[in-house]
């Protein structure tokens, strides 16, 4: 068995057995590196020497938490928090379930606009989920669908609008790649050619919210209650120290690149208003940082277990051996070719990655089997956003879990990364086939 599938194999099924993300991924590092011929020593090498690659990512992710917490102090999110309850008390069984849709709506906004007008990625669900896991309780609502709304929000504008993260994504990655690769971009549209798979996103969205999870799930209101403290008061000052704490840490955030330094200046604002106290202030850092130590420590693991992936050649192996059997079958070289795709970016957990690995082969290939150049950008480009959604290691699954497991009535395999990997992956695949097939 080829070293990829086994090791993506070992992690997902240990993961759908409840062990720890972080283990299913160094077990399943070391059951590829094992199979790829690297040996224990040199798979153990190759694990450590990717782990400094999320390393950023994790300290980025711990000084938003720390800044999250922060902003809980001041009751900024809170206050909306409050607001929202104060219509769902006054509100009749028909007018909470239009509430229901609004606050879906508004989460789905926010999370595309992350993406594509103020590209902070997930940023904002640490900041902006947590205070409202109270409102949701009283709604009824399933944190699950709330999973599936933010997942969409985070995957589909990048691979469909080319502004900001999609920007990055479509241009200066997929095109480019494709080009290097020996494909023809002149006069290619870049939306028409993933109008397709977005198209199968959004049904699968509309799935979810519509018929999987539209039934209403009960919570414990009493522990959300105590996690978020709710009695905590603010007042004025507090909430406009916390927008002009927030806006500065966007700013900082987009002009130096930095999440890391953003959220710093963020929680710096935070001490040096009073908001938070001086002598509060380790414990408010200490508090966040244990927030978000989860989803550090799998992106640390990932970076690791993407490396022995890629140590063990048999990504390549993956690829040439799916290529070698495909013949002149143009539906079956389609299908191939996204299977794999989606393997490979489950396993490294980002879809930004996979597009270099996979565009020196697919496209000669595709090439040969007389496919359009709109139909080779479809193909790399589904290809490669397979398997964020329904990715253990992924930050567009680990994000929302963040924000909805803050008072751990949220499963991140089974309340995330199942419900995701349903509603997207296999709606990316047949449509994504589609395209490649009609374009």
């Amino acid at each position: 068995m080829n070293a990829v599938v086994a090791a993506v194999a070992v992690m997902l099924g240990l993961s759908l057995c409840r062990v720890h993300v972080v283990v299913a991924l160094i077990i399943g590092a070391v059951v590829g590196g094992l199979l790829g011929g690297l040996g224990l020593e040199a798979t153990l090498e190759a694990f450590q020497g990717g782990l400094g690659k999320g390393a950023n990512v994790a300290l980025s992710y711990a000084l938003l938490g720390a800044f999250a917490v922060a902003i809980a102090k001041s009751g900024l999110a809170h206050a909306l928090a409050d607001r929202a309850l104060g219509l769902v008390n006054s509100r009749s069984e028909a007018g909470t379930g239009m509430l229901t849709m609004l606050l879906l709506l508004v989460l789905l906004a926010v999370a595309i606009s992350s993406q594509n007008i103020l590209p902070i990625h997930i940023a904002f669900i640490p900041l902006l989920v947590p205070p409202l896991l109270y409102v949701m309780a009283r709604l009824r609502l399933d944190r699950r669908l709330v999973a599936c709304v933010l997942t969409f929000g985070l995957i589909t504008p990048y691979m469909f609008l080319p502004v900001g993260f999609g920007g990055i994504f479509l241009n200066d990655i997929l095109l480019a790649n494709v080009a290097e690769s020996g494909g023809e971009i002149e006069g290619v549209n870049v939306m028409q050619a993933m109008a397709l798979p977005a198209l199968g996103m959004l049904l699968g969205l509309l799935f979810a919210v519509f018929v999987s999870y539209r039934r209403p799930r009960d919570y414990d209101v009493a522990e959300v209650a105590d996690v978020e403290r709710l009695d905590k008061g603010y007042n004025g000052r507090s909430l406009l120290v916390a927008l002009a704490a927030v806006v500065a840490a966007f700013v900082v955030q987009l002009w130096l690149d930095s999440m890391i330094i953003g959220a710093l200046t963020g929680f710096v604002i935070f001490s040096l208003s009073g908001v938070v106290r001086w002598r509060e202030a380790d414990d408010v850092f200490t508090e966040g940082m244990k927030m978000m130590a989860m989803i550090g420590f799998i992106m640390i693991a990932a970076a690791g277990f993407a490396e022995v992936m890629r140590a063990t050649g048999s990504i390549q192996t993956l690829v040439d051996s799916s290529a070698g059997i495909i013949g002149d079958n143009r539906a079956l070289a389609a299908l191939l070719m996204l299977l794999v795709g989606l393997l490979i970016t489950m396993g490294i957990g980002s879809s930004f990655s996979t597009i270099p690995i996979i565009a020196a082969i697919y496209v000669p290939l595709a090439l040969q089997l007389g496919f359009s150049p709109l139909a080779i950008v479809a193909l790399v480009g589904t290809a490669a956003a397979l398997g964020d959604a329904g990715s253990p290691a992924s930050d567009s699954t680990l994000g929302p879990t963040a924000g909805l497991n803050v008072d751990g009535q949220h499963n991140h395999i089974w309340d995330t990364v199942v419900p995701t990997f349903l509603h997207y992956n296999l709606p990316l695949i047949a449509f994504g086939w589609l395209a490649v097939m009609v374009l």
